[in-house]
């Protein structure tokens, strides 16, 4: 009697799990025509997984800080899913809330069943959905730099990001915001030098470690440093220009004449960094402000590139040494070293003032595709993003560290600049007020540049005392800025 029951017990228990197993199923197929039904694709699980997660975190995201003062602005924007990731049946694992950003890594346990989400965050200046429009990216990343270079300053905005991840789209937008603010601020100047300074523009590209014009039918050219370390390319053209249609026209030649190859992840994946130059000058030819716009090459992992014919694994390689080199230079800046290792590389050579002058600002726009099977790729650039400022965004609250200003709250300035668009054109009627510039500005306290000399004499007096103290000269490269050891330079090189 006793082995009766308990076989009856062990049917009723396996009566139990085939029913629970039967519901999970039914359960799991309703969820997956729900999903088709809306459009959404993928692993029904891990979707409903991610689901759980936003709608535990919704109302966690703060307030955009009001843009404008830092030095370094580091900003991740997340495109939609598109339609070749469709087919593929992915889904969308990432999640911006900002100042963070969560990539949902997919992943199944040891026995192979169990499946689990392996959550990686970052938090940033600003961080941008696939719901935020190109002109939310530009006022609170690129607006602030259109008035800092009127007022004699120089500044660059960098567009980095796996292939497909939509550089080229973002960096279009944004080039053709700031060629119809950058007129609209010089119009409604009271300044009349600052009315009277002409525009000019230069477009070219930097393939396999060689420049070529995009403006004068891909001419050769050459990057070389005088005798006083001053960075020239030789040859480069520059077109003078009167409005914003003229420039947006050259623009777009440019853009239509950059080296393409076709990948694994895109199939007009873009070789070559393609840097546009705005240049404001005198009317004697003197250099007064400069904006540079660089569209980055897309970044590859080595595994991505086995089946790369030579030429495209050369390619990748010279990229990825110049990305590189390129975080270096912005850490150097961010971290205020005295080494900034622009040498490394030509595309750091040729933006040798964005990294060596006092005033000088720079912008970073990391963009990452929000794909299942891109995660990797996301957060490698993710990784690359954080590493470049070496800082907790936010650290002060929405309004303090992160944004660059205190006080006013950046999304209501950015509702604001956005009726003024709409009602008034392209002019700007909102800017934030522009910061103590070098010598081509009013400011008369302003501290004049060091020269390169100052700094080599500066740099050998450093290292002589460190030297009497019996102390390490030398900075590891993988040792946070300021955390001992510090003065000598030339470590991050």
């Amino acid at each position: 009697i006793r082995m009766r029951d308990n076989i009856q017990k062990l049917e009723r228990e396996r009566e139990q799990r085939r029913k629970q197993i039967s519901d999970r199923r039914e359960n799991k197929a309703s969820e997956e025509r729900k999903n088709q039904d809306a459009g959404i694709v993928g692993d029904a699980d891990f979707i409903k997984m991610i689901r759980a997660f936003r709608a535990q975190n919704e109302g966690t995201e703060q307030a955009h800080a009001n843009p404008g003062t830092q030095k370094v602005c580091i900003t991740v924007r997340k495109r939609p899913i598109n339609s070749k990731e469709v087919r593929k049946k992915d889904h969308d694992s990432v999640t911006c809330l900002h100042p963070r950003v969560v990539v949902h890594d997919c992943k199944l346990r040891v026995d192979g069943i169990t499946k689990y989400l392996n959550n990686q965050s970052f938090a940033f200046d600003h961080t941008f959905g696939d719901n935020n429009s190109t002109d939310e990216v530009y006022f609170y990343t690129v607006q602030p730099l259109v008035p800092y270079i009127c007022a004699g300053g120089r500044a660059t905005c960098f567009a980095y990001g796996q292939t497909g991840s939509g550089k080229t789209y973002t960096m279009m937008g944004i080039q053709e915001r700031a060629v119809q603010d950058l007129f609209a601020e010089l119009d409604n100047s009271t300044d009349p030098q600052v009315r009277d300074l002409e525009v000019l523009v230069s477009f070219f590209e930097i393939y396999g470690g060689r420049c070529q014009d995009l403006l004068n039918d891909r001419h050769r050219l050459q990057v070389r440093e005088d005798g006083k370390g001053e960075v020239h390319v030789s040859g480069l053209e520059e077109f003078a220009v009167q409005n914003a249609d003229e420039l947006l026209e050259l623009v777009e030649r440019g853009n239509r004449s950059r080296t393409t190859q076709k990948t694994e992840a895109n199939d007009t994946s873009s070789r070559s960094h393609a840097i546009c130059q705005i240049a404001l000058r005198s009317p004697r030819g003197r250099l007064h402000g400069k904006l540079c716009l660089v569209d980055l090459a897309g970044s590859e992992r080595g595994n991505d590139t086995k089946s790369h014919n030579r030429q495209l694994r050369t390619e990748s390689a010279e990229i990825n040494k110049s990305l590189l080199a390129l975080k270096e230079c912005i850490r150097g800046i961010a971290s205020n070293s005295v080494h900034v290792p622009f040498r490394a590389s030509k595309l750091t050579m040729v933006l040798r003032d964005s990294f060596v002058r006092p005033n000088s600002r720079v912008a970073m726009i990391a963009c990452c595709s929000p794909a299942m099977s891109s995660s990797d790729h996301t957060i490698n650039t993710l990784r690359y993003a954080d590493r470049v400022k070496e800082r907790d965004a936010y650290a002060h609250g929405p309004n303090g560290g992160g944004g660059g200003g205190g006080g006013e709250d950046g999304d209501a300035m950015f509702r604001e600049w956005s009726r003024d668009r709409g009602v008034g054109g392209d002019a700007v009627t909102e800017t934030p007020p522009a910061p103590p510039v070098g010598r081509h500005g009013s400011h008369s306290d302003q501290v004049p540049p060091r020269s390169d000399q100052e700094r080599v004499v500066q740099r050998e007096q450093r290292g002589n005392r460190a030297r009497e103290e019996d102390q390490p000269t030398k900075r590891s490269l993988f040792t946070p800025p300021g955390a001992g050891g510090g003065g000598g330079g030339g470590a991050n090189g």
